[in-house]
């Protein structure tokens, strides 16, 4: 049984496209890494149900349109609607360090050690704020809680494997904080 601890938030579903059970979906990451995740999963009436991809095209660039395997018609297709889209945190373990930070949702990066450009350690990525329009990183540093903007342009580097985001973070930004 799939439990929310195994999942990523990458999405949501739209609304039907066409007849033949095609639906659109606006998603947080790559068309590419989205077409190599083994399934796609939502809650269905509480219980985490996984859908599998057998087609996955883009509309724009942050819409897809997908036909899933067992959906075939408007009316299946429109039982999805709303529904959050998670991916398996495992699928994105998969992935190789010549990723880039935008075809990975931010909420990947929990439980990340966010590092300065010194390598020092700054905190613990502890939660994602999308409530603005600019994201920022909930960084726990020490039971301090700091915010950082969860911005490409302050993202020196990244290690998968080791769990360590760097950042060019602006000088005075951590006392800001404080």
């Amino acid at each position: 049984m799939i439990t929310r601890e195994e999942l990523i938030g990458i999405g949501v579903y739209n609304k039907p496209h066409g007849i033949a059970g095609e639906i659109s979906a606006t998603v947080d990451v790559d068309v590419d890494v989205l077409s190599g995740f083994s399934c796609l999963v939502s809650e269905i009436d509480g219980i985490y149900v996984p859908f599998f991809v057998n087609a996955c095209r883009p509309k724009s660039h942050e819409t897809v349109l997908l036909t899933i395997d067992g959906i075939s018609n408007e009316q299946e297709a429109t039982k999805l609607v709303n529904h959050e889209i998670y991916a398996l945190k495992r699928d994105y373990d998969m992935l190789d360090d010549e990723t880039d930070a935008d075809a990975l949702p931010l909420d990947y990066f929990i439980g990340f050690e966010l590092q300065d450009e010194n390598h020092v350690r700054v905190g613990e990525i502890v939660d994602v704020d999308e409530q603005t329009d600019n994201a920022l990183f909930i960084i726990d540093r020490d039971g301090q809680e700091l915010m950082v903007p969860a911005t490409d342009d302050l993202i020196v580097e990244f290690d998968l494997e080791k769990k360590v985001m760097v950042m060019a973070l602006p000088e005075g930004l951590i006392d800001l904080n404080v």
